[in-house]
């Protein structure tokens, strides 16, 4: 696998309605084609990925995205995330963000949305907010921090994480657009 090959993927002509949508058919082709890939990066295989913009990109996708479509309800969905926030951070530190275009670099910026720590959601929206191609990536940015700041982690996880949810989590839970 190259990584122009993970990009040519995820990044394919009518991909972009599939991949925020819970969808058994696109997470067994997502298995398909970068699962292997996805073994690959956990194990540090494609560790100079990092040295390149493409590389980091692609590492991002595999290690943050591709996590989240293969193990989808199961904590290993959420078991790379630090890993993938490092590549996200390199990526940025050397300007790699800025090769790319919007829609690229907010799959970049997305495993600092991801995370349960405040100052990473505070980068995220500081990062969405630069992209004015589509303003929903600053508001989903903000909804995800907005609960981290009220809860200090995304009860929607607790569950599959095996944690136990407060009242107040329970009932913000029954409310619309509570999770991602």
């Amino acid at each position: 696998m190259t990584p122009q090959a993970v990009l040519a993927f995820w990044f394919a002509e009518g991909m972009e309605a599939r991949w925020f949508v819970k969808d058994e058919t696109f997470d067994a082709e997502v298995r398909a084609v970068l699962g292997a890939a996805h073994g690959q990066a956990v194990a540090g295989v494609y560790s100079k990925w990092q040295d390149s913009a493409e590389g980091c990109l692609s590492l991002v996708l595999l290690l943050d995205q591709v996590s989240r479509n293969l193990y989808r309800d199961d904590p290993r969905a959420f078991a790379n995330d630090p890993h993938a926030r490092a590549v996200a951070c390199r990526a940025i530190d050397c300007g790699f963000d800025l090769a790319f275009n919007q829609q690229q670099r907010c799959f970049l910026y997305l495993p600092f949305e991801h995370s349960e720590d405040l100052a990473d959601q505070e980068r995220c929206v500081d990062l969405m907010g630069a992209l004015d191609a589509d303003p929903s990536w600053r508001d989903y940015a903000v909804q995800h921090r907005d609960i981290i700041a009220r809860f200090g982690r995304f009860p929607h996880r607790n569950r599959c994480l095996g944690r136990d949810s407060s009242p107040e989590e329970i009932a913000f839970l029954e409310t619309p657009n509570s999770s991602f």
